[in-house]
């Protein structure tokens, strides 16, 4: 009994670890990688795309316009220019707000005239793109393109955007310190959903050959491993803390066996009767059988 109970504690330990080490590994994977609020994000590019179109009343080719938000969304800047298509390819656009449009950007698919609508979430930054174990040094920034053909449309799908040539520049106008040690980096929202990393350019510039949203963050780091450090040693201490009972509750288990045995044993020798012998190993010791007496069936006797 002692070295059954002995394998069974030691393979509920060899099956233990595998799966603590890989709790561990999975909850460090998902709070690094968190998920993201994309429906809500791409339901806030379909409101300001129709407030941007509203400030459209007889609009200039190549003219930014600044657009209204709704009550409940103060704090974002949106702006809209419209234009013709082509144009960006061939000549591009010096400024609009932050972003420098280079020539050799193409728009797909084909479109007669085209709109850039312009973002600034400012405050809402964090809100619509939540960055765990990240700190924003900048508010994020959206360069988004749309078909021009109905000015009164809603709901419209993006076109695609690619710099063939030379990257999209966004210029930050305002840039948070970053604490001492940390490097600012440059985040790129796509609009599938993906969030993708880079070094910053010379200045306070970020650089991209797509559309989509933009900012410039700094990693929490002591936020981050503090966090990372508690779901190691919450795991381990979890994981000796449960060795720990199976262990106590093996002894315990051996330990009624053994004592459950002495008293057959010692009952077997008052009544005369004489022990099993039993081997294990080199070694023979007595045992006490199950019962002193076997049961017969009344029907045996005869009256």
């Amino acid at each position: 009994m002692g070295a059954s109970m002995g394998l069974l504690l030691g393979s509920l330990s060899t099956l233990f670890f595998p799966l603590l080490l890989f709790g561990t590994m999975l909850s460090i994977g998902l709070a690094q990688n968190p998920p993201g609020n994309l429906s809500v994000a791409r339901a806030l590019d379909a409101i300001l795309q129709d407030y941007a179109y509203r400030a459209f009343v007889r609009p200039r080719t190549g003219v930014p316009y600044d657009g209204t938000v709704p009550p409940n969304l103060t704090g974002i800047k949106i702006s809209t220019m419209r234009l013709v298509r082509g144009s960006l390819n061939a000549r591009g656009v010096s400024r609009y707000k932050e972003f420098e449009i280079p020539r050799g950007v193409i728009e797909t698919p084909y479109v007669k005239r085209l709109v850039l609508v312009y973002q600034n979430l400012g405050n809402w930054s964090e809100i619509y793109y939540p960055l765990s174990n990240f700190t924003y040094l900048a508010p994020v920034l959206g360069l988004l393109a749309y078909d021009a053909s109905n000015l009164s449309a809603t709901n419209l799908p993006e076109l695609s955007i690619v710099a063939s040539r030379d990257p999209i520049t966004v210029h930050f106008s305002s840039i948070g310190l970053a604490p001492s040690g940390s490097t600012p980096k440059c985040v790129w929202f796509s609009l599938q959903g993906s969030v993708n990393f880079s070094n910053m350019t010379s200045g306070s510039r970020c650089s991209t050959t797509q559309q989509g949203h933009f900012s410039v963050v700094v990693e929490s780091v002591g936020k981050g491993k503090s966090r990372k450090v508690w779901i190691i040693v919450g795991s381990v201490v979890g994981g000796i803390v449960l060795l720990i009972l199976l262990a106590i509750l093996g002894v315990w288990a051996e330990r009624q066996w053994r004592k459950g045995n002495v008293s057959r044993m010692q009952e077997a020798t008052a009544a005369g009767e004489p022990l099993e012998m039993r081997t294990l190993g080199d070694i023979r010791y007595p045992t006490a059988g199950p019962t002193r007496t076997q049961p017969a069936l009344e029907t045996d006797y005869v009256p």
